[in-house]
């Protein structure tokens, strides 16, 4: 904070010296109140509360009664805005206030004091809409503006002239470049040189807290209270305050006669906020001092008049009791500020400042984008500058999260030799940045084996709803199972700064993307170990969607999502400048859009691909596994659910944290239960909360695989009608329906006693599983969710010679069917035949088993080579290059071509799988 400035030396009575509220002590006289007990104390001796309120009363009333009182109609005048008038003035050295709609409402207000031919005399460093505003009136008005460095008092002796300058319009500091007027010397030459002429100052990025101009010689001074006076950006205001009655009484004529005056609402609010002005600037500008001395350190421009460096900081100590909360600073590259906003979390991207939250910008691109390039460069504007507003929030929590940002974005490093928290300005190249690989090499301890040639081969298995569908949504408990038909995703590195999707099974759809094209304006990204926030980030998914995704998605709405999934995760999970080119290919075994999770193990994919090509995994070695071959999962490596877990719990969590954001973008609003199934594996039960019962999910331990066949009907069904239909139904018969919940909660306990049951015989598990299905479905039947396709497909595995249970799974009305298949009681060649049956009747039946692995993960480089750590080598068993990329090209290759039947035996083979 700058030095206390006496007020005898500067050469005024303040007009905020104000008698204290009580009358004085005959023994002791009070001395004036200071600043901070005047901002917390609103008193207006001409206006008593009859009830002695403590908090200004809000005359939230358009007329009041009468025609000789005080006030007869609130845009004339306001009790409350009467208050905050006065209390404006007594912190202002002024004996006029107005209080309005905006800070550029107030502006505008005072520029209507011009005429056609009036000369102004601007700031070449000021805010973008006061420039835009003064271009309307040069253009419109026939306003002469002339913009001037007003760091230097004699530069505006040229401009000066009697009887032609009408305003000298100066701000102290400017935004955002911080330089500095001499207000007094400045004031005084205009009063001499043109004594008609006006000087107006903005008084925003100071606040009368730090300095009041009119004490100066300034004849106007405005704010936009917006910003400290309100300090929480809950409303929109201006305030201008000025000493001479003649001014008063024409900005009062302007405001009665447009109606931009504070409404009284808006006025209680401001009046709240200026009582901790003084506390808030302590805090703020000490902690801009800090940040400050920071960027200064690792050497960047850092404009803020609290170093001692700045050119105007003599000055600005003569004019100011402080140094303000705003500083800006340049990195030598556009493109790498642009990298730091987008890297940053606790600073928030936003164009004002002023607030109690910290706030970060570009204003060349966002406050100040309205000034044209040319003028900008003119007038010495940097592009890359990048204005930091310091709000209230813990200095070290900022200072680490900007710390992060620079890190990441690659304009900081870390200096070799020294301990973890030394940084140093990263080179700059003469085209940009030239980000030092200490960064790849030292930051967040990451593997320094070069990201450019990884590959990971990843699946996860889709998932069945054994009992509980539809009921689940009114709190009955659901049954969940993984499918062993899985969803595989292949990550094949290029070298040409571009990303690649293709998703064969939607459409045979190819895309490729210029990294650098895509809308990294838009990114606030997650730093790595932090957890997404509960809500999606929306600005950068209407980047993607408007920018980023081609034409050809508008035909394709599953791929159009995918695609807008992939990105988003991509883009937000990129830490630095570091950005991993490759091509992802996505296959599925599941059908798509049946019902049996595909979604989620496609997001199960994606995110693990994606968290290992941004090293935000580390895996362990490989522990010696055991093989578990069945009829459906020959050769795969498994480990035991209650044993070793190959892929640990913090991973596979980790995991299904992200997996979860990827299904709230395709779905909006997921239950969590198709993503745990796919990223656990095994059986859950889950029970939504808030119908009395304890919610949440919970695994099924001791789950034996079960085989099923599913059949695709391949009749979409339409998921929120028949949610809606049961609800209406409930609405309709509510004894009716609250017996059939009831009721297939009593299955849906029976089915996870038995499947968890050690003690049970495998003959009867599946007895009484085959009884409770069908149970299960004839209630779901009741219900209304089943489809004629479906109940065929029931009539016909019923028939003789097959006698299975069948019902419906996921939505219903259509999607698919699942089918127990007892271990001994049913004859190969007979089940044959009903899988022929079904396939003749234009349905898509598939064998498999439920309950088996999660999540699988390959290196795809060391098929022969099980020893140290999953992550692969630059080249598969030391090939040279061009062995290499024939072998990487030979693996997409195969599986691109693979049919659908063979790519699971296909998988399986190119090496040891690890599983959750």
């Amino acid at each position: 904070m700058a030095p206390s400035i006496e007020i005898e030396n500067k050469g005024l009575i303040p007009q905020h010296d104000l008698p204290t509220p009580e009358p004085d002590s005959p023994f002791r006289p009070r001395q004036p109140y200071r600043f901070g007990t005047l901002c917390a104390t609103v008193e207006n001796p001409d206006q008593k509360d009859q009830y002695g309120s403590s908090s200004v009363p809000i005359y939230q009333s358009a007329t009041f009664k009468g025609i000789s009182g005080e006030y007869d109609y609130s845009r004339s005048g306001n009790p409350t805005r009467s208050h905050l008038e006065h209390h404006i003035a007594k912190i202002s050295s002024a004996t006029n206030a107005f209080a309005v709609s905006s800070g550029m409402a107030a502006l505008d207000i005072i520029l209507r004091l011009l005429k056609p031919g009036d000369e102004v005399i601007a700031g070449d460093d000021i805010y973008g809409g006061t420039n835009r505003l003064l271009t309307y009136l040069k253009t419109h008005g026939g306003v002469t503006v002339h913009h001037v460095d007003t760091t230097d008092p004699k530069n505006l002796h040229a401009y000066i002239k009697a009887g032609k300058t009408a305003m000298v319009l100066l701000e102290s500091p400017t935004n955002p470049l911080l330089k500095i007027a001499d207000l007094a010397t400045i004031a005084a030459d205009v009063k001499t040189r043109a004594p008609d002429a006006l000087v107006v100052v903005d008084n925003t990025m100071m606040s009368p807290y730090l300095q009041r101009p009119l004490e100066y010689g300034a004849d106007i001074v405005y704010d936009s209270a917006t910003k400290y006076l309100s300090g929480h950006h809950d409303l929109m205001a201006g305030v201008i305050t000025c000493n001479r009655e003649d001014l008063a009484k024409q900005m009062a004529f302007v405001i009665n006669s447009v109606g931009n005056a504070l409404s009284p609402f808006d006025c209680f609010l401001l009046l709240r906020g200026v009582k901790t002005l003084a506390i808030r600037m302590d805090r703020q500008q000490e902690t801009a001092m800090v940040v400050a001395t920071m960027l200064d350190r690792l050497g960047f421009d850092v404009h803020y008049p609290g170093l001692a460096n700045h050119p105007g900081r003599e000055v600005h100590e003569r004019n100011a009791d402080g140094y303000g909360a705003v500083l800006s600073f340049t990195t030598g590259d556009k493109a790498l500020s642009e990298r730091i906003l987008g890297a940053a979390r606790l600073w928030g991207i936003s164009v004002s400042f002023g607030c109690v939250n910290s706030l970060i910008s570009m204003p060349c691109i966002m406050s100040h984008a309205s000034i044209d390039p040319a003028i900008r460069a003119e007038r010495g504007l940097p592009e890359d500058v990048i204005r930091l507003c310091v709000g209230i929030e813990d200095p070290a929590d900022l200072i680490d999260d900007l710390e992060h940002a620079l890190l990441e974005a690659g304009a900081i490093t870390v200096s070799a030799g020294a301990d973890q928290h030394h940084f140093v300005r990263a080179t700059i190249a003469r085209e940009g940045v030239s980000i030092s690989r200490a960064v790849e090499k030292l930051a967040f301890n990451e593997n320094t084996a070069p990201r450019e040639n990884r590959e990971w081969f990843v699946s996860a298995p889709g998932k069945v709803i054994l009992f509980g569908e539809h009921a689940v949504v009114h709190g009955v408990t659901a049954i969940a199972a993984s499918v062993d038909l899985r969803c595989y995703g292949l990550t094949s590195p290029r070298h040409d700064g571009k990303v690649a999707l293709r998703f064969s099974d939607l459409g045979d759809f190819y895309h490729e993307w210029v990294l650098d094209d895509l809308p990294w304006d838009a990114v606030t990204s997650i730093g790595v170990g932090d957890q997404h926030p509960e809500l999606l980030d929306q600005k950068l998914i209407e980047a993607i969607q408007k920018r980023a995704l081609p034409s050809l998605l508008d035909s394709n709405a599953s791929a159009k999502a995918a695609a807008v999934t992939f990105l988003y995760l991509y883009m937000i999970m990129a830490q630095k400048a570091e950005r991993p080119s490759f091509s992802f290919t996505v296959r599925s075994t599941l059908p798509v859009g049946a019902g049996l999770g595909s979604s989620a193990s496609f997001s199960t994919c994606v995110v693990t691909a994606l968290l290992l090509l941004h090293r935000r995994l580390t895996l362990p070695a490989i522990p010696e596994p055991t093989r578990e071959a069945n009829d459906a999962d020959p050769g795969h490596i498994h480990v035991s659910h209650e044993g070793r877990r190959a892929v640990p719990m913090e991973i596979a969590e980790e995991v299904n944290r992200w997996a979860f954001v990827a299904e709230k973008i395709l779905h909006g609003n997921p239950s969590g239960v198709d993503n745990s199934v796919a990223v656990f594996g095994g059986a859950l039960a889950y029970t939504r909360p808030g119908f009395g019962r304890k919610p949440g999910m919970e695994p099924i331990n001791g789950f034996k695989s079960l085989r099923f066949l599913l059949t695709d009907s391949r009749v979409p069904r339409d998921t929120k009608r028949l949610v809606a239909g049961v609800a209406a139904k409930k609405l309709a018969e509510p004894e009716v329906v609250g017996h059939l919940l009831e009721a297939i909660q009593s299955i849906s306990d029976e089915a996870r006693r038995a499947l968890g049951d050690p003690e049970l015989s495998r003959k009867a598990l599946l007895e009484a599983l085959g009884a409770l299905i069908s149970e299960n479905h004839a209630h779901l039947v009741s219900l209304g969710v089943s489809h004629p396709v479906l109940e065929t497909i029931r009539e016909k595995t019923a028939a003789e010679p097959y006698r299975l249970s069948t019902k419906l799974t996921g939505a219903g009305g259509g999607g698919c069917s699942v089918t127990l298949i007892p271990d001994a009681d049913v004859n190969e060649e007979v089940l044959s035949d009903l899988i022929n049956l079904l396939a003749e009747s234009n349905f898509r039946p598939y064998l498999t088993s439920v309950g088996g692995s999660g999540l699988g993960i390959l290196s795809a480089y060391s098929p022969n080579n099980h020893e140290g750590p999953i992550t692969p080598p630059e080249t598969p068993n030391g090939l040279p290059d061009d062995q290499f990329l024939a072998a990487r090209e030979s693996l997409r290759s195969a599986f691109e071509e693979k049919g659908v039947e063979e790519l699971p035996g296909w998988a399986n083979e190119r090496g040891r799988w690890l599983y959750v």
